[in-house]
């Protein structure tokens, strides 16, 4: 109880307030990439900063250019896996572990400024994004997987509204640098990352900064939307005796079943077994496929993705042992009578909350998917954590569910595609 205190007491006392005036203050971080690992570093320099790869000189490559709306330059460094210590601009960067076995999930971490959806912004009890994180990089983890949606501040905060009063809107860098990069800076520089496309990242939304910032794929303004691609080709990151692979389901048309886009998904899905043939395999994307926030009938159905349940019918490999989603804004893990891997949302960062997602998913059937054990804490911010010990076998975890305090809520047990979550 007393480490739980002194965790607390130094996250609240790390956090000097919400994000200030849009500049590019200097980030830094790693990610997975297609192929391997990369630093990034987003200066309002014209030039990259500088860097060393196990204290020799080394050159980060322009990504992004400054450009309309993102007045700032964002580079980029491969680093070779054996790299032992890497600095950018004098500060150390995380590096991967061969076996991490603290992975922190983390999604829809955004504040909501979306016409009549105003979320107050300036107050950290009602998007308390910062706290959560701050927390969680105090609990060390050795992995961050953020499952999609960073950007929401769509619209204009309404005149008069204090909660948000200030706050920047639209696809600019003022609002990713808001909305994540300033309230995730000391998670940034805890542990490396492995990012996902949410819906709000689509080119219409916050695709454009998305791309210049986070998406593991080479950047290139001159296609798609100022550099924003559609639907981007699954990868795999190898996380020490589980492969992570991440999909692109950002536009999968959730209310009702677009064969066209099935078909672009069912491909994806069959290419998992060429990416991953052997080993444990987690799926990481942020449409959630067969779990329900009840936007239908409370407590009971809506939500659920039908072009991917579509696309996913019999096509996902069999050792594929979890999908890793966000989307629906709640913590839940469901675990199925039919042989489909366990599904974890962790879509509680920070976004507002889904307000009618179940207290219980035991017995519920989501589109023709049963679902027999698992276990719900909607309407609370917070984040979750994978761990296994030392000993445990590749499909052994324990996934547990906290509040933005660092509080534990509950917690399940899982080997291969079971859950014992103690109810």
């Amino acid at each position: 109880m007393n480490w739980f205190r002194l965790t607390v007491l130094t996250a609240v006392l790390a956090i000097t307030g919400m994000p200030g005036p849009a500049r590019a203050d200097g980030f830094h971080w790693t990610q997975y990439v297609p192929g391997g690992i990369e630093a990034r570093a987003i200066t309002d320099k014209p030039d990259c900063p500088t860097a060393t790869i196990d204290g020799a000189p080394a050159t980060m490559a322009k990504r992004s250019d400054p450009g309309p709306n993102y007045p700032m330059l964002v580079c980029a460094l491969p680093l070779p896996l054996a790299a032992k210590a890497v600095m950018v601009d004098g500060f150390p960067l995380p590096l991967p572990v061969r076996r991490p076995n603290r992975i922190l999930l983390i999604g829809d971490t955004g504040c909501r400024l979306k016409d009549r959806f105003v979320q107050a912004c300036n107050d950290s009890a009602l998007w308390p994004f910062q706290v959560g994180a701050d927390v969680a990089s105090l609990l060390r983890p050795d992995l961050v997987i953020h499952v999609g949606d960073f950007h929401y501040r769509e619209t204009a905060c309404p005149a008069g509204n204090v909660g948000c009063a200030g706050s920047p809107f639209g696809d600019t860098w003022a609002v990713w640098r808001a909305d994540f990069f300033a309230p995730a800076r000391l998670l940034l520089e805890t542990a490396p990352w492995i990012f996902v496309r949410g819906n709000h990242e689509e080119c219409d939304r916050g695709g454009i900064g998305w791309a210049r910032t986070l998406d593991p794929y080479p950047f290139n303004p001159q296609e798609g939307v100022d550099g924003c691609l559609k639907t981007a080709a699954p990868f795999a990151a190898d996380i020490g005796g589980v492969t992570v692979a991440v999909m692109d389901t950002a536009t999968a048309d959730e209310n009702k079943a677009n064969e066209q886009q099935a078909a672009l998904y069912r491909e994806q899905f069959k290419s998992i077994a060429n990416l991953a043939p052997t080993g444990i395999v987690w799926l990481a994307f942020h449409r959630v496929i067969w779990s329900t926030d009840g936007t239908v009938i409370p407590e009971k159905s809506g939500g659920d993705n039908k072009t991917l349940a579509l696309a996913a019918n019999g096509n996902i490999p069999a050792n594929v042992q979890l999908t890793l989603n966000g989307h629906q804004h709640k913590f839940e893990v469901d675990a199925y009578e039919e042989d489909i891997p366990v599904a974890i949302i962790s879509g509680h960062g920070g976004d507002l909350l889904s307000p009618q997602a179940p207290t219980n998913p035991v017995g519920l059937v989501v589109n023709g998917m049963h679902i027999k054990a698992g276990f719900a804490k909607p309407r609370t911010f917070g984040f979750s954590m994978l761990e296994r010990t030392q000993d445990a076998a590749p499909g052994q975890w324990t996934i547990t569910d906290y509040d933005t305090q660092g509080q534990p809520l509950g917690r399940c047990r899982i080997e291969g595609r079971s859950v014992n979550c103690g109810n």
